[in-house]
């Protein structure tokens, strides 16, 4: 990328990223396949921005289908899994040694995400098969989250936002 669209403003403009609600970063469905008789698509996918903004991470959630993350470009991120068994991971995604390019979160898993200290911006992607409905999205609260992995409680804290809806409004095409 040249140096007017390593600024993620301009790399948000023009791939087309809003602002996601209740999750964060800036994001664009690319794809929505063909819906079943309740209205969810058999499969979806997204393009996403995080930033070292205060607010440019993904916060906490958990979806009820395995969802595939893929990294595109930028700096590498940390991905935050807290797991249905009590357990726990830092995942990193990137291009560099020992980083991954893609990775499957487990439906029921907590994740949160964000660029990895020291970087500006990353580029990604997650796809889930069946699709994304926005009834799918559960927040996370970093209380209740803390309380059950204490390990983690720093990290937990920064991929919450206190008092954002913890459900994502039925509008939402992600």
């Amino acid at each position: 990328m040249g140096a007017t669209t390593d600024d993620p403003d301009a790399i948000a403009a023009r791939l087309g990223l809003v602002p996601l609600p209740a999750e964060g970063g800036r994001y664009r469905r690319t794809w929505s396949g063909p819906e079943d008789a309740s209205g969810r698509p058999a499969g979806s996918a997204i393009l996403m921005l995080l930033t070292d903004d205060p607010d440019g991470f993904s916060a906490l959630h958990r979806l009820p289908i395995d969802e595939v993350w893929h990294f595109y470009r930028g700096d590498a991120m940390e991905l935050l899994l807290l797991r249905p068994d009590g357990g726990d991971e830092l995942r990193r995604l990137g291009d560099g040694d020992g980083d991954l390019v893609q990775t499957v979160v487990t439906a029921g898993t907590w994740m949160g995400a964000r660029v990895a200290p020291g970087g500006t911006w990353s580029l990604f992607g997650t796809t889930m098969a069946p699709g994304f409905v926005p009834a799918d999205y559960e927040g996370g609260d970093a209380d209740g989250l803390a309380r059950r992995h204490p390990g983690r409680e720093a990290l937990i804290r920064a991929l919450c936002r206190p008092g954002a809806p913890t459900r994502m409004p039925e509008d939402d095409d992600r």
